[in-house]
């Protein structure tokens, strides 16, 4: 049986782990090349330990392992020029581009807007918004130069369809990116490129499981564990569930770059266990 994206070529951003290895392994799985960037270092107000070079290295070798060609880069996603040679240079090394997945980013804070300071406030929207927006506009000539249309998913949250506490910031930059994948879908339906967003509640990656998220849902505890949270997490979902997987995402992202999905463009689409309705 054929793979459903055989011959075409994939650009992630935040690709050394998480979300983002997933997504560069299940589009390489489906016959996809990768074309993928992660700064692999801190970010101010990131919340979640920084990924790594070593991060890096290993998505590049469960896509090699796929038999599927790899070319990424370290790279901050708010630096557009850094992003747009990047991303010009990898596409005609591997000879056009076909699907976009902006998923890179930061929690932030995880304090009220009122205990948010400005230079973190910056940082989380440069990360979120701003590159969500560098890693689109820098995809767009090589997307488009070919004439075959195309896929581009931006990876939001369940926080852009019903917000929380503390987190202003961040659920700020994931309202702006349903604007911005609306705008998108609108501009480029004419050319048969389809845009939509991902809504996931907590995904079981360094992102969501780590200490200042557990000092967030536990801010009773000193120094709260996993355990101590768990039940918090399983408040935030309808379904019996603490978290979804990273291949809960992925899956989706697989079926809106093929042509099963062919019709379907500036969705927001829930992937988070009825958390929305909750």
């Amino acid at each position: 049986m054929p793979s459903r994206l055989s011959r075409k070529i994939a650009l992630i951003s935040g690709v050394a782990r998480g979300q983002g290895r997933s997504h560069a392994v299940a589009l390489a799985a489906e016959g996809a090349d990768i074309i993928g960037f992660d700064i692999c270092g801190p970010v101010q107000a990131q919340g979640a330990p920084p990924a790594s070079g070593a991060d890096l290295a290993e998505t590049v070798r469960l896509v090699e392992k796929l038999d599927r060609r790899i070319v990424t880069a370290e790279l901050d996603v708010r630096d557009h020029d850094a992003v747009d040679h990047f991303v010009a240079e990898a596409a005609a090394e591997l000879g056009g581009l076909d699907i976009v997945v902006a998923n890179a980013g930061i929690n932030g804070p995880g304090v009220t807007v009122a205990e948010t300071r400005h230079e973190d406030w910056r940082s989380v929207i440069d990360t979120n918004l701003t590159g969500t927006y560098n890693t689109v506009k820098a995809a767009l000539p090589p997307l488009l130069a070919g004439s075959r249309g195309g896929s581009i998913t931006l990876i939001s949250s369940s926080l852009a369809l019903r917000p929380g506490l503390h987190f202003g910031a961040y659920t700020t930059t994931k309202h702006g990116i349903v604007g911005l994948m609306e705008t998108l879908a609108l501009e480029l339906g004419g050319q048969s490129v389809r845009v939509n967003s991902i809504h996931p509640t907590g995904v079981r990656t360094d992102l969501f499981l780590n200490p200042a998220t557990y000092r967030l849902f536990r801010p009773d505890l000193e120094r709260p564990t996993l355990d101590d949270a768990m039940l918090a997490f399983h408040d935030l979902n309808v379904l019996p569930i603490p978290w979804i997987e990273a291949d809960d995402v992925s899956n989706l992202v697989v079926f809106l770059a093929t042509d099963e999905a062919r019709y379907i463009t500036g969705a927001s689409i829930p992937v988070n266990a009825g958390h929305h309705i909750h």
